[in-house]
Parts: structure tokens; C-alpha cells; sequence
């Protein structure tokens, strides 16, 4: 999933960027592999588990970063991060409510997914170009 071309050129962040995909992707694979469903419940509840606390750290790191150039678009940035921290945790509770049931994993999946490939090459790479416009 992850491509060269979702780089923004700075290191730190897209190492987290790479592992995102990486956890997002694997995850994917785990929910779609055929077998008992049950057996897939673990690895459900160690990905929601770990997107919360990941992004939530990446997100830090990122705006961090972004205060440190005196990024321009940091305030909406910073917006879309809480929106989707909240979006995460409402996923969370859903998945739990459903007794992490398939499809609700299967929302989860596609959501992340979708909302990490749009983030970094839509917003992310605003940033990139903001840094190589200020070199």
C-alpha cells in the first residue's frame, strides 16, 4: 500500500507515515484471509487499540513539526488530526458494541484506509511543499 510518492521529505514523519500503512494494510489482509472470524478478533482489537495511540502520537510529532516551520495551514491541520482522533474513538466504541463483529471491523478497515491515503497525499503533502518552498 505504501508508495514512494507519499513522502513529504521529512524523515520522522514519513517513517510514521510507512508504519501507518503498514499496520492499516496488514490489517487489512488479516480481515479479508478466509477462516473463522473469531480467530481474526485479536488482531481487530490490537489494530483499533494501536491506531488510537499511534495516531495520536504521530499526530503530536507531525504538528510539532509543524509548529517548528511555522506552518501556515497548522490551525485546519491540526482540526482534521482532532476530527478524525474523534472519529477513531467513535470507530472503537462501535467495533466494541458490536462485540468486534466483521463488518463493523470491515468499516473500520476501509475508513482508515481511505482517510490515511487522502490525508497524506491531500493534506501531508501541502506540508512537504511548504518546507521545499521555504528552503
Amino acid at each position: 500500500m505504501w508508495k514512494e510518492s507519499y513522502r513529504i521529505g521529512v524523515e520522522k514523519i514519513d517513517a510514521q507515515h510507512h508504519a501507518l500503512f503498514h499496520h492499516v494494510n496488514d490489517f487489512l489482509q488479516t480481515i479479508k484471509e478466509e477462516g473463522a472470524w473469531e480467530a481474526k478478533i485479536p488482531k481487530v482489537m490490537e489494530t483499533s487499540r494501536f491506531m488510537q495511540s499511534y495516531a495520536i502520537e504521530h499526530f503530536n510529532d507531525e504538528e510539532a513539526f509543524q509548529q517548528s516551520i511555522l506552518y501556515d495551514e497548522y490551525e485546519k491541520h491540526h482540526q482534521i488530526h482532532e476530527n478524525f482522533k474523534a472519529d477513531l474513538a467513535n470507530l472503537a466504541i462501535k467495533m466494541e458494541k458490536s462485540h468486534f463483529s466483521e463488518e463493523t471491523a470491515k468499516e473500520f478497515g476501509g475508513k482508515l484506509m481511505t482517510w490515511l491515503i487522502y490525508h497524506v497525499t491531500m493534506e501531508d503533502q501541502k506540508i512537504g511543499a511548504f518546507v521545499a518552498k521555504n528552503k
